[in-house]
């Protein structure tokens, strides 16, 4: 985990108006606006890196309600496309999602299905096969 963070961290661009990183409060104004609890390595992973902007890919975000990032409002959108609602979206990309269970595995959902070829055993996994590789 500590490989990823730093690849991350060194990687994460300059930009303008930087991402902010949330703190415990707002993970738990989150949980309570999502109705579900985030796993421990999750909010881990919010707390630690969700400012990052890297790549392609852009994971959720907690700090701003006002972007398009913002974890209730994609959350909200995938569970209304068929996502199980056991699962948290982590990323939304061109309409498929990456998702996180109460276990901390990472799953693929595209087309009304989960992709069972694509899973990741923890969200660090996830950001280094993918994330850092966009």
């Amino acid at each position: 985990m500590e490989d990823v963070y730093l690849a991350l961290r060194e990687n994460n661009a300059d930009v303008l108006m930087p991402l902010e990183l949330p703190d415990e409060d707002q993970l738990v104004e989150i949980e309570e606006q999502i109705l579900i609890q985030l796993p421990h390595e999750y909010r881990e992973f919010l707390l630690k890196v969700s400012d990052v902007i890297y790549g392609s890919i852009e994971p959720v975000t907690v700090a701003d309600p006002q972007s398009h990032t913002y974890l209730p409002e994609v959350a909200a959108t995938a569970w209304s496309l068929g996502v199980p609602r056991e699962l948290i979206p982590v990323c939304e990309a061109n309409g498929a999602y990456y998702c996180i269970s109460q276990e901390g595995e990472i799953l693929f959902w595209q087309d009304g299905e989960l992709d069972e070829s694509q899973c990741w055993s923890s969200i660090w996994h996830w950001a280094k096969d993918v994330w850092l590789e966009s």
